[in-house]
């Protein structure tokens, strides 16, 4: 009897030293997406084509830091003349965490014409650090860049873009802020969102319900308008980023929706 209340004891401390080690992780509901999901996108300046951009969440649910997490990668690629003139070869990814949507590990392989940058960061939640590593351009060998501190919760690019589809918008008033932490590069910043309301829209997949929703930007020259940068997302379950609208100072480059594959939903 001793050494069943003993083991029962053991167990329940246990179980409390990995509730209180884990308190650091939220959680978050998520509907709209899952493993297997391609979103593909047609890239234009006007009517002239410019590149192919692609969406695409891993079959597999992969293990990073002891969390679940799904692989997600975002790549570009330029096409017919916008390919001659300047090729763009570009890849944004993240292990995110299937429960707290927090990344735990982020990359991006950028190739701009004869530019390369590849970099690594590596999330410490527990320890709220993010390890920043630079890989050579030509040998691919990695040079640790430093350790940067960061907040509870922050997100990467991939993982903020995904983290907008998990939110319920019919708690989110017209013209009320979405507000996040963001690390970039070697430094946290404020990504503020702003909700514009619904539209019907007309896409390559049918005319679809969405929501209207706009990153806030600092004052600069390559922009105009109000709201210049505009993003549409389905307003349905999946809540899949449809159309986003960029107002240059010339013209406007538009990411239009050309096939779904695999939706939640």
């Amino acid at each position: 009897m001793k050494k069943f209340f003993f083991g029962a004891f053991l167990l329940l401390a246990i179980s409390a030293f990995t509730q209180e080690e884990e308190s650091y992780y939220r959680y978050i509901l998520n509907n709209s997406f899952t493993t297997g999901e391609v979103l593909t996108y047609r890239v234009h300046y006007g009517m002239v084509n410019a590149a192919e951009a692609v969406m695409e969440i891993s079959d597999e649910i992969h293990n990073v830091n002891g969390r679940s997490c799904y692989k997600i990668d975002i790549s570009g690629n330029t096409t017919g003349l916008f390919d001659l003139v300047f090729r763009i070869r570009d890849t944004w990814g993240a292990y995110l965490d299937t429960a707290a949507f927090v990344p735990h590990k982020s990359y991006r392989y950028i190739e701009e014409g004869r530019y390369r940058k590849y970099e690594i960061v590596n999330f410490n939640h527990s320890e709220d650090r993010a390890s920043v590593i630079n890989l050579d351009k030509n040998t691919k060998k990695p040079k640790k860049k430093g350790e940067f501190p960061i907040p509870e919760d922050v997100l990467d690019i991939v993982g903020g873009y995904y983290f907008l589809r998990t939110l319920d918008f019919s708690n989110i008033k017209v013209g009320e802020t979405i507000e996040m932490q963001g690390f970039f590069v070697d430094e946290v910043y404020k990504i503020e969102v702003k909700f514009l309301g619904r539209e019907k829209l007309n896409t390559k997949v049918g005319e679809i319900n969405t929501l209207v929703i706009a990153p806030i930007l600092p004052d600069n020259k390559f922009f105009s308008g109000d709201d210049p940068v505009r993003a549409w997302i389905s307003d349905d379950l999946n809540k899949v980023p449809l159309k986003i609208k960029a107002n240059l100072s010339v013209g406007a480059l538009e990411i239009d929706i050309k096939s779904m594959k695999n939706l939640r939903n």
